[in-house]
């Protein structure tokens, strides 16, 4: 089992926390919360729908030489399907295609039953106690709220750690809401790159976890204070950007550059990574690995220009339109680079 961390900013969301999907499926999988029914203020009686060509495409070029970047956004709406025939046909013509860049950390031993005690203790709010002893007051009542409203009248474990709950509490508010952090857009690009046999080269940063027992008890030692700030985010986030979250969405599938340019992209992940990350040499780990895999995905990009006439990227927009973003410093290194 691995986990798989994207490249990302705040322009582009994918999980809360990539690297506790595996052990919250633990706790997860424990909850009995019943899905409320769909509101009729739910952002589906907005969100677009049926097949859309999302975006244009950014075209790199050195001399006669191009590489053509795909910019993806998550969450995108659960009920579209996005097909662009450019796309397909800048796929057709290449001879290379460099996957989203991410970094990997195999976490094989949450299947290892002799870890399970130690992982499901490690999602609880340690000495027993519940949300309701460890967060404000305030906070906890508009907890309250999103539970209602997200997890319906079911049951909740409310020892569990409040970065799980941040989880969960954003992954059924995207669920509800119609919305969905699959990347069916980057599957559809393997399926093209597959069907016209075009190679595709994974971008990939391995991040070295020691024993199961170091990784259990250096989450463990991640503090309580941060925890809260990452659930206190998440629900600021739930409460104020669900909407636009489906307008970038819908900007996105229609093409609308300029609107993406101009929106706000919060991220209540920066806090959870943070909080997640806070012990020291989990945090040096990380910030390695997400150098290392800057320098790598610029070194592919370099390589691909260099060798193929025609190749294709597929990256986060966060890094297509951020300043100081990953198009940005090839436009440092001379490159052209022309907007769709």
């Amino acid at each position: 089992m691995h986990f798989r961390y994207r490249k990302t900013c705040a322009s582009l969301p994918r999980t809360l926390l990539g690297i506790l999907c595996a052990a919250a499926a633990l706790s997860s999988n424990s909850q009995s919360a019943e899905s409320p029914k769909q509101s009729s203020s739910s952002l589906d009686e907005i969100l677009v729908t049926g097949t859309r060509p999302g975006p244009g495409l950014w075209r790199v070029s050195k001399g006669d030489h191009e590489l053509w970047i795909l910019a993806t956004l998550v969450p995108l709406p659960k009920n579209m399907t996005w097909r662009s025939q450019l796309v397909g046909t800048r796929i057709a013509n290449s001879q290379l295609v460099l996957a989203p860049p991410e970094i990997t950390a195999d976490v094989g031993f949450f299947q290892i039953p002799k870890y399970a005690p130690a992982l499901v203790s490690s999602q609880k709010i340690p000495d027993e106690q519940t949300l309701d002893q460890i967060v404000p007051h305030d906070l906890y009542i508009r907890w309250l709220s999103l539970r209602g409203k997200y997890f319906g009248n079911g049951h909740y474990d409310e020892h569990t750690r409040p970065m799980l709950v941040a989880l969960h509490l954003y992954q059924h508010a995207l669920d509800q809401f119609g919305l969905t952090s699959e990347e069916s857009v980057w599957r559809t690009v393997e399926q093209i790159a597959a069907h016209h046999r075009v190679r595709i080269l994974p971008v990939t940063i391995k991040l070295r976890l020691d024993s199961p027992e170091a990784w259990i008890r250096e989450f463990n030692q991640v503090p309580r204070d941060q925890e809260v700030e990452c659930l206190e985010k998440t629900i600021e986030r739930l409460e104020t950007d669900l909407l636009p979250m489906g307008q970038r969405a819908n900007m996105w599938s229609v093409g609308d550059i300029d609107g993406l340019r101009a929106a706000h992209f919060p991220d209540d992940r920066i806090t959870c990574f943070d909080a997640l990350f806070s012990v020291a040499r989990l945090h040096s780990q990380l910030a390695q690995a997400e150098a290392q895999l800057t320098d790598a995905w610029l070194a592919a990009a370099d390589d691909a220009l260099d060798k193929n006439s025609s190749s294709f990227a597929v990256l986060p927009i966060g890094e297509v339109l951020a300043p100081d973003g990953w198009l940005a410093k090839l436009r440092a290194r001379g490159y052209a680079v022309r907007d769709p």
